[in-house]
C-alpha cells in the first residue's frame, strides 16, 4: 500500500492506515521528516501554542524532543469523515531529571487534496508516572 493516502476518507482500514503512518513518522523523532507530512502553510494548535507553516513545525518539534526525551507515541483512530479525522493518542517521555510522564490527548486533523495535513488541533494532558509504570 502506498504511503500517500488522500481524502476523502471512506474506508475504516484506509483511515486507520493513515493514522498508523502518522504514528510511525512521529516515532522517528525527525522534525524535518514529520514536517514534510504537512502543507507548507499548515496551521497548528498544540496545547496553548498556535503557529503556522513547516518551518514553525520543525522549530516546535526540535524544542519538544529536546525536552521530551525517549519519546514513544501510540495513536488510535477515533473517527473520520471526508477530509477530516479525530485521533486519540498517548505518549511517554522523561525530562532531563529522569521524571517519566504519560501524555494523553486528542487531535483533530484536516487534510488537503494532496493527502498532506493542513490543520492540526491538539489538546494534551501530562501525568507524571514512575519508570516502572511505563507501558509503551
Amino acid at each position: 500500500m502506498s504511503n500517500v493516502i488522500i481524502p476523502p476518507f471512506t474506508d475504516p482500514e484506509q483511515a486507520a492506515r493513515k493514522v498508523q503512518l502518522a504514528e510511525d513518522l512521529w516515532n522517528t523523532r525527525d522534525p524535518e521528516r514529520v514536517a514534510a507530512a504537512y502543507t507548507e502553510d499548515c496551521v497548528w494548535r498544540n496545547r496553548v501554542e498556535f503557529f503556522e507553516g513547516r518551518a514553525a513545525i520543525v522549530a516546535f518539534l526540535k524544542r519538544k524532543w529536546t525536552r521530551e526525551l525517549d519519546y514513544k507515541l501510540k495513536k488510535e483512530l477515533w473517527g473520520f469523515r471526508g477530509n477530516r479525522m479525530a485521533v486519540k493518542f498517548e505518549y511517554e517521555w522523561h525530562d532531563d531529571s529522569g521524571q517519566w510522564f504519560r501524555s494523553y490527548g486528542n487531535e483533530l486533523w484536516e487534510f488537503a487534496e494532496s493527502g498532506l495535513m493542513r490543520r492540526r488541533e491538539a489538546s494534551i494532558n501530562d501525568l507524571p508516572i514512575a519508570a516502572g509504570e511505563r507501558k509503551l
